[in-house]
């Protein structure tokens, strides 16, 4: 079963190399990091706040919108792409199951995930580090940021493959993809914004908000990155955040690990009802 999930992995990241999606996807992350890093740092004199903590900080907002949409880019026509085009009827002539198949594809796009948000944002660490007055107090900040980025591209990895299973074609999949991108990480927090308004401090804010704000992984994602670092909170205004709110802080991280298995199950068990 190894054997033949890491065949898989090693044709997917071939594949990833040659379309240089592993390239693209390093030089999106690298680019805006860099940016955020040395234009966005301007402020950390007067609140006496090291220069690396703020730009962990400005990572944590990029990561929240940014690595999302790169793991449903890498894997929304990963299934129906390939039935679309016929090559996945010769994979399955093969002595193989459906569900190594899915692992094998997720495992290489989650490397080609990891290795982007680690060459983006662990080049920018090193750079502030070598051409700043930067401090290096905020290195376990900037390699919590980096394998939490990676555990949040793993969920919408897994959730690019159950649209996949669910298309007919990567045309549909790709407008599936930003339609779940748009709810999960734009719309989903004005509409937790609106309910709170609207409830004014009432059941819904203590009871029923905390529950959903570390159930969506984008802001599971943000809640536990933010919220870990003081200064974080006064520079992004989450202050308090991270003291009043009632659940423990790593079911964020419990969310991500869920969605990540659960959309991949189901991704597993639609692809075996699938038609080639």
């Amino acid at each position: 079963m190894i054997k033949r999930i890491a065949a898989i992995t090693v044709a997917e990241l071939k594949i990833a190399v040659r379309n240089r999606w592993v390239i693209l996807a390093a030089a999106i992350l690298g680019l805006f990091a860099f940016v955020l890093a040395f234009a966005g740092t301007a402020p950390t004199g007067s609140l006496g706040v090291d220069r690396l903590t703020i730009t962990v900080v400005s990572l944590a907002s990029l990561s929240v919108y940014l690595v999302p949409l790169l793991g449903l880019l890498l894997s929304f026509d990963a299934i129906c792409g390939e039935s679309e085009q016929g090559t996945m009827l010769l994979l399955l002539t093969y002595p193989i199951s459906r569900s190594e198949i899915v692992l094998g594809k997720f495992v290489a796009h989650f490397m080609v995930l990891s290795f982007a948000i680690i060459g983006g944002y662990g080049g920018v660490g090193v750079a502030m580090i070598a051409l700043t007055d930067a401090g290096t107090s905020a290195l376990p900040e900037l390699a919590r940021l980096i394998w939490t980025s990676a555990l949040l591209g793993a969920a919408f990895l897994s959730l690019g493959y159950a649209i996949s299973t669910l298309s007919r074609s990567a045309r549909s999949a790709a407008g599936l993809a930003i339609a779940i991108w748009l709810i999960m990480v734009v719309l989903y927090d004005i509409g937790l914004l609106g309910a709170l308004v609207l409830d004014d401090g009432g059941t819904f804010t203590k009871s029923i908000f905390p529950w959903l704000l570390a159930a969506n992984p984008a802001d599971g994602f943000r809640l536990y990155n933010l919220t870990a670092l003081d200064s974080a909170m006064i520079t992004t205004g989450m202050s308090g955040i991270g003291t009043t709110f009632p659940l423990p802080v790593f079911t964020a991280i419990i969310g991500l690990i869920t969605w990540t298995l659960g959309a991949l199950g189901f991704a597993s068990w639609r692809f075996l009802r699938m038609e080639p």
